[in-house]
């Protein structure tokens, strides 16, 4: 039975397709590397668990009680005290920034009311952008004070220490304000390079690049034409999603108007820059897909979107400066959530203008060398 089904022309023809795949080294590619990479960055990069939040301490009283209890907050792998001040201001800045995630506030009296029996109040402000850490640190903050509280239960009748949680820019918890901003980002990237990619390459594939080599236009004449149309569409999906955003996700808009659509329009550059470089390196439709689906999507995993940069392992946060759509989420939810200008994203504007510069010079010397 089986010799007849080796000799068999169904076996003859499944020969030949192995042969011929095996002769495709880019599919071979394809078929390693974009599985492997994504199963990597999906169980490093993408993981729920929370760890080394910046902390910032502000303790006014400066006492035994006070350095036990910044200890309390420290002694474990939640929580990294990364500015010890005694500016209340410079703390909530850094929060605006993005530097701190929490920051405590202790006030001069805690030590005394302790020692008195009274319950001593401290601050904790939290970033509220991303709802899901947020609500996680206020439990762990919970539980720590709940803890150092313990050792002063027998001389306290009240609760020993009692903390005043506030959340900045997300009092609800909202968890949709955290997410809307980065589908944006991804949205803005798959469209960009895809549509991009896709509208030069099928000028090869049918033919009409060479007829617009036979016109008196010049390359950039013809790059420019391509560039522009789809630069005012992508700006138009732009304003759907934060009208969709607005309108059905409640996503407050508290920064300017102007400075979002400028740095937006930064940003549908870099995509279509990536799209014209995929289009000139790949030869059909199909690899362009192909290829766009194995660059964009590590690009979303390690673009904060659908994660904190903060729980990634530190190799991939530092992996994730190189990706333009970090600097891009960083950007929306700024002026979305937390109304800040250019003092707070001056340097995610920097990332995404070497991204846009460098990109856009790449491909549009490859392609007007592909015109030549």
């Amino acid at each position: 039975m089986f010799s007849q089904f080796f000799a068999s022309r169904f076996w003859a023809l499944v020969q030949k397709e192995i042969r011929q795949i095996l002769r495709n080294k880019q599919l071979i590619v394809l078929l390693i590397f974009p599985p492997t990479i994504q199963l990597l960055v999906y169980g490093f990069a993408l993981n729920p668990d929370v760890h080394h939040l910046k902390l910032g301490v502000v303790d006014y009283a400066q006492t035994a009680e006070t350095r036990s209890l910044v200890s309390a907050f420290t002694n474990n792998q939640v929580f990294d005290a990364t500015t010890i001040t005694l500016d209340e201001n410079k703390l909530k800045q850094q929060i605006e920034t993005g530097k701190l995630t929490a920051a405590l506030v202790i006030p001069p009296e805690f030590s005394r009311d302790l020692s008195k029996g009274k319950s001593a109040n401290i601050q904790v402000f939290i970033d509220g952008v991303d709802a899901n850490t947020a609500g996680i640190a206020s439990g762990y903050i919970n539980q720590i004070i709940q803890k150092f509280g313990l050792q002063y239960l027998n001389r306290n009748a009240t609760i020993p220490v009692s903390a005043q949680v506030i959340f900045f820019y997300n009092q609800g918890l909202t968890s949709s304000w955290f997410f809307v901003p980065g589908v944006m980002g991804l949205v803005l990237t798959l469209i960009g390079s895809i549509v991009s990619s896709i509208t030069v390459v099928k000028e090869k594939d049918v033919g009409t690049l060479e007829q617009l080599l036979m016109t008196p236009a010049a390359g950039w004449e013809i790059l420019l034409a391509k560039v522009v149309p789809l630069f005012v569409l992508l700006m138009g999906d732009v304003l759907l999603a934060l009208t969709l955003g607005r309108v059905i996700f409640a996503v407050p808009f508290r920064g300017n108007f102007l400075l979002f659509m400028a740095l937006s329009g930064l940003y549908v550059f870099v995509g279509i820059g990536v799209g014209i470089l995929l289009a000139t390196i790949c030869q059909s439709q199909q690899q362009v897909v192909l290829t766009t689906f194995f660059i964009n999507l590590p690009m979303v995993q390690l673009s904060g979107a659908i994660a904190p940069i903060e729980t990634m392992p530190e190799f991939f946060q530092y992996l994730s400066i190189l990706n333009p759509l970090r600097h891009y989420i960083a950007i929306v939810r700024g002026i979305l959530l937390k109304g800040v200008g250019l003092e707070a994203l001056w340097i995610n504007v920097l990332a995404l203008g070497c991204f846009a510069v460098v990109l856009l010079t790449i491909s549009t010397t490859r392609f007007r060398s592909q015109l030549s």
